[in-house]
């Protein structure tokens, strides 16, 4: 996880530097800038320039220590043809980097955003959006990512929207960044967001032939399970440490017993990490979850004190003021906070799970009216907007990346295909999501955590209590949008 910011037009170099000072919490560890020229690892307190240019990128680094021979490199990264930042992970780096070597691409490529480089230069025979497309046809992420030519500047978003890009325009000044509020930095306050799979190319939209909500085909639900188990694995290939945002429920706890078993062939030290009130539901589920899956667990007990020293913070980074983003993201934020304390930087997350395998409570009614494929669809295509941006602003306020299993692009497209049914047996399943339960508990997790009812993360933390009946009796939490 890093941050990218970028600007086009009369561009002054100082004005890069304020977009990446005030995203520095996502990429503590370098910055660097393309001007003329890449600068890489700048001190962007004495970084000195006075210049105007007619493009302009910056990128702040999140240093993840990778046992492979994967590097986290400072950007941009450049060659003769192209200039490129990126932001997020490529899971099949090595496939990338192996097929480019085999058809002559002679450069030594060390990460992520040099292997997108030479793959989208590999394929460019003059027209940039069909080499991008070309590429990410064969990229296996979550990205967010901009390249230059020289002469044509495209945006690009993963196809699920995991990890965030906004653009937007202040008179014959235009830009992208990671963050709404590094725009707002250089007075860019009419604010778009890049929605996925789409390539913004000269700050034109285009969307894709087929979003990955509108492919149909019979799925195969006896795919899910391993699919689910490859998306674990390679979203935790080459770390060392990993942390869990941890309730105790369902998702989560299947996520760590996957983790469990991948230790045990690769030496991965897992964490577990839950918040909630004294007492609260999912402090006792975590508690119990914990002790069956023989993993350390770490508590967060929130207070009102907590809530509202972090409230501040939480409200300006989602850009938000509802209530329920509100105290979701409060959760996200406590959890990655105890994650980050501990020196860890990637932390394994459920979201998604409810969408996806139909958990939410709503969903009885979709299923009666035989329309939960179709609700499940909308929900899925706008769940970058409605959850991924809240969870990746809150957990990069503590330089923590999280990495989703459920949201795998292959994974997603096979569970979208399966039968309704499948996900919720009849007009009275009060559990809902059946076929995770069942390949979870068929896994060998407990009866007990499989089969544990779906409590919404504010509600289970008991956070939305708190806001509810003691802040908003005082506080007026509109004023923290800035």
């Amino acid at each position: 996880m890093c941050s990218i910011v970028g600007l086009q037009g009369n561009v002054k170099a100082e004005d890069i530097i304020k977009m990446l000072k005030s995203s520095k919490n996502r990429g503590p560890d370098a910055s660097g800038i393309y001007l003329d020229k890449v600068y890489d690892d700048i001190d962007l307190e004495e970084f000195e320039d006075c210049s105007q240019y007619p493009i302009a990128f910056g990128h702040n680094l999140l240093s993840i220590y990778d046992l492979n021979d994967r590097v986290s490199k400072p950007q941009p990264v450049s060659n003769d043809n192209l200039v490129l930042v990126f932001n997020g992970e490529l899971y099949n780096f090595k496939t990338i980097r192996n097929l480019l070597s085999k058809v002559g691409v002679d450069a030594e490529i060390k990460c992520d955003a040099e292997a997108l480089m030479y793959l989208i230069d590999f394929y460019n025979k003059g027209d940039l959006v069909d080499a991008i497309r070309m590429a990410i046809r064969l990229a296996d992420g979550d990205y967010a990512f901009s390249v230059w030519d020289g002469e044509n500047l495209a945006l690009v978003r993963d196809p699920l929207g995991v990890k965030p890009l906004f653009y937007g325009q202040n008179g014959d000044l235009r830009g992208f960044a990671s963050t709404k509020n590094a725009l707002k930095e250089v007075g860019i306050t009419e604010i778009e967001t890049l929605k996925p799979e789409h390539i913004l190319f000269n700050w034109e939209d285009i969307a894709p032939a087929q979003p990955i909500y509108e492919k149909v085909f019979e799925g195969d639900v006896s795919k899910i399970d391993k699919l689910l188990k490859l998306s674990v694995s390679k979203r935790v290939e080459g770390l060392y440490e990993v942390g869990v945002i941890f309730s105790g429920g369902v998702d989560s706890s299947y996520l760590a017993l996957l983790l469990g078993e991948i230790a045990e062939n690769v030496g991965l030290k897992i964490k577990l990490y839950a918040v909630g009130k004294e007492g609260s539901h999912d402090i006792e589920a975590a508690k119990y979850a914990a002790k069956f899956l023989n993993l350390d667990l770490i508590i967060c007990e929130v207070d009102e004190d907590m809530v509202r020293e972090a409230l501040p913070s939480v409200v300006n980074a989602i850009g938000d003021d509802n209530l329920m983003k509100v105290g979701v993201g409060l959760t996200t934020y406590f959890a990655t906070k105890m994650v980050a304390e501990d020196g860890i930087k990637v932390a394994i997350s459920g979201q998604g799970a409810d969408e996806l395998f139909g958990g939410y409570k709503r969903y009885l009614e979709s299923f009666v009216n035989d329309t939960l494929n179709y609700d499940i669809r909308q929900d899925m295509s706008n769940m970058y907007n409605v959850n991924l941006e809240r969870d990746d602003a809150c957990s990069m306020l503590n330089g923590v990346e999280l990495r989703l299993p459920f949201l795998d692009k292959s994974l997603v497209e096979l569970v979208l295909n399966i039968q309704d049914n499948k996900k919720i047996v009849s007009m009275h399943d009060d559990m809902r999501k059946s076929i995770l339960r069942k390949l979870a508990f068929e896994e060998g997790l407990d009866y007990e955590i499989a089969y544990r009812p779906k409590k919404a993360a504010q509600y289970g933390t008991g956070i939305d209590k708190i806001l509810r009946k003691k802040i908003l009796k005082d506080t007026d939490i509109s004023e923290f949008l800035e």
